[in-house]
């Protein structure tokens, strides 16, 4: 059976993490709704994260990388998942593992009849300065990009390839996926996920990339979508 679906777990420094992510994942992939494998995108750790991809990745045949050699940022690392993933579906989900794999069951019930189907953390498990600072953000981009999403910034999300693959790189793109679908006349939706606190390893964003990160992005998002270049091919020569 073909894969399907393709996992994108990006890393920066989570070496305390991996451990349980191939245990998570390795029991999600018995379980999952559609033939499924997971790409590592290390984004350039400077601890022994690389070093542990690999020995997982010898281990498990449904599980890959892809290492870049430095540091780009979150952003990039998601969409340089999305850039080498080969199946028809791309899921996301941080490694921190805030959030479960099996919640990914959840998403793909509706995938068939949406383009992206994000996930809703329900009952947060984070400090009251970053739930609050993630509100304060959400309902600023909504302002900004009328998608209806309450929490664009949670870590679980499937979305189809077709989609993903025509979404342009910035800065902050992560925070921008149901919008940048919309601009694409996709159609998009928001499912209710567990949320965990995390066990291991450090937060790698601050207030500034919580609050005041997100404001500036909604500029380059609007600016974005006045150029932005949309197109269906009506026919073509066989």
């Amino acid at each position: 059976m073909q894969y399907q679906f393709t996992i994108v777990i990006p890393v920066y420094n989570e070496e305390d993490n991996l451990k349980r992510v191939e245990t998570e994942l390795t029991n999600y992939l018995t379980i999952a709704s559609r033939k499924a494998k997971v790409l590592f995108v290390n984004d350039g750790s400077k601890d022994k994260s690389q070093e542990l991809i690999e020995e997982i990745c010898t281990r498990n045949p449904d599980f890959t990388y892809i290492s870049f050699k430095k540091n780009a940022g979150l952003s990039a690392a998601i969409k340089a998942g999305f850039d080498h993933a080969d199946t028809e579906l791309i899921g996301y989900i941080d490694s921190d593992l805030q959030t479960t794999p099996e919640d990914f069951n959840l998403l793909l019930e509706h995938i068939d009849e949406y383009d992206l189907v994000t996930g809703v953390r329900a009952n947060r498990k984070d400090s009251f300065v970053k739930n609050m600072s993630s509100k304060i953000a959400n309902g600023i981009r909504r302002a900004f990009t009328h998608d209806g999403m309450d929490d664009t910034g949670c870590p679980l999300k499937v979305i189809k390839a077709s989609y993903a693959k025509r979404i342009p790189m910035f800065k902050g793109l992560h925070r921008f996926l149901p919008a940048m679908i919309l601009l694409q006349n996709g159609k998009i939706t928001q499912i209710p996920v567990q949320h965990f606190p995390r066990i291991a390893g450090t937060a790698k964003f601050g207030l500034w990339n919580r609050l005041l990160g997100p404001l500036m992005d909604c500029f380059a998002y609007l600016w974005m979508k006045k150029k932005y270049i949309n197109y269906e091919v009506a026919k073509k020569s066989s």
